[in-house]
């Protein structure tokens, strides 16, 4: 395109100047006609700038050739190196033109989210989880580490890191029984905490610093109330222990009972 341009732009200048001097020689001769040798000179003039745009024309397109060649030969040895590279780390090039292409829409999807007020972020924390699963996908091939994927894996963990929001974990006071009924399973069962008792264990495990005994809260104990969510697997876990020990409580209450009761029998 350049070439075209200053070829364009030498035969634009080319023609000013005939057109000027043009202008110069009716100005020099305004009412009469040029004698033969006036033209003869005018068109020798003429034709040895011809000549000489020709010759330009020329030596630029043999620059053009000169670096339409150098191109292809730099085409050839990029793709001659990246095969090379590529092999290396066991991918080709459809391999890495298809993690070019997740990576991509990866990028436009975090783009996306950090347009986001905090509000909406925090309402669609799954969604970063699920770039942030997509994007320890990526890292965990190989290609990843290729020059021209690595800067841009390290700025994505990054920047999904920073749409990371946390919801406030709020307070609860506990009331009297007598008055509030207040016990784990109720106080989750509340509309204004889980309106679902069976998420006790969530108020009971991030508050384990003064609840000994999951049964047994006192009133005005003031406990934290996380976020409203499933259960976590660990909640799970200690849910699962605190009935585990409640059924060998009481199984060991009942063997005692018996024994009691055949040692009153005896």
């Amino acid at each position: 395109m350049r070439y075209l341009i200053a070829i364009l732009t030498i035969s634009f200048l080319a023609t000013a100047s005939l057109v000027a001097q043009g202008d110069r020689a009716s100005d020099d001769i305004p009412d009469e006609k040029l004698t033969k040798k006036q033209a003869e000179i005018r068109i020798g003039e003429f034709m040895e700038r011809v000549r000489i745009l020709k010759s330009e024309i020329d030596a630029i397109n043999t620059e053009s050739k000169n670096i339409e060649s150098q191109i292809a030969t730099t085409v050839a040895n990029t793709k001659s190196c990246n095969d090379a590279l590529y092999a290396l780390i066991g991918a080709n090039a459809a391999d890495v033109n298809a993690f070019r292409e997740r990576l991509g829409r990866l990028e436009a999807k975090v783009r996306q989210m950090q347009r986001m007020s905090d509000a909406d972020l925090l309402a669609r924390q799954n969604e970063v989880d699920e770039l942030e699963t997509e994007l320890n996908s990526l890292k965990g091939s190989k290609i990843s580490i290729l020059p021209e994927f690595f800067d841009k894996i390290v700025g994505l963990d990054r920047d999904i890191k920073g749409l990371r929001r946390e919801k406030k974990v709020e307070g609860y006071t506990v009331g009297t029984w007598a008055e509030d009924k207040d016990c784990l399973w109720n106080i989750a069962g509340k509309s204004t905490i889980y309106s679902d008792p069976f998420k006790w264990p969530k108020i009971w495990q991030a508050n384990t610093d003064q609840i000994r005994n999951p049964d047994i809260i006192f009133p005005g104990q003031v406990l934290m109330i996380p976020a409203n969510s499933d259960k976590t697997s660990e909640e799970m876990k200690a849910e699962r222990s605190y009935f585990r020990k409640k059924r060998a409580a009481r199984a060991a209450a009942a063997e005692a009972g018996n024994a009691d009761a055949t040692t009153k029998t005896k």
